[in-house]
């Protein structure tokens, strides 16, 4: 069996990014593949944030936004609660994350994933088990 692997917002915003080809054509692939190997992970403040992100930066229409949020949500699908978000708050003073940042760390490692896909964060940084990978460099 294949890695469960966590994908972070920018993963599924350039999916829509045109101005930026050769990154949108490896995130649709990336999530192709995942997809395929039933490996993919995202969790609800993911969903959230590419709705948003997807509308006001790309101009994605709401419609469409939504109904990729959708297909997005076939992955496996990681809900947030209080112990999410205390455990994200420690990450956050360990590591110097963003609390955002962290809370996506944390839904990774719970979610038993041991990629991280993200652009944002620091490639090659490890956190107990889990590996940050920046699929576009």
């Amino acid at each position: 069996m294949s890695a469960r692997s966590f994908f972070d917002t920018n993963v599924l915003v350039y999916t829509d990014d045109a101005g930026a080809p050769e990154k949108q054509a490896r995130a649709l692939a990336l999530l192709e593949r995942c997809r395929f190997d039933r490996t993919g992970v995202v969790s609800a403040q993911v969903l959230q944030e590419y709705f948003v992100t997807a509308t006001k930066k790309l101009k994605v229409s709401a419609e469409i936004a939504r109904r990729k949020t959708e297909l997005f949500g076939r992955f496996d699908l990681v809900q947030i609660g209080l112990e999410d978000v205390l455990a994200a708050i420690d990450l956050h003073r360990l590591h110097q994350f963003s609390f955002w940042d962290s809370l996506i760390v944390q839904a990774a490692l719970r979610a038993g994933c041991s990629i991280l896909f993200s652009e944002d964060l620091q490639a090659g940084r490890k956190i107990a088990g889990l590996e940050i990978v920046n699929p576009f460099s």
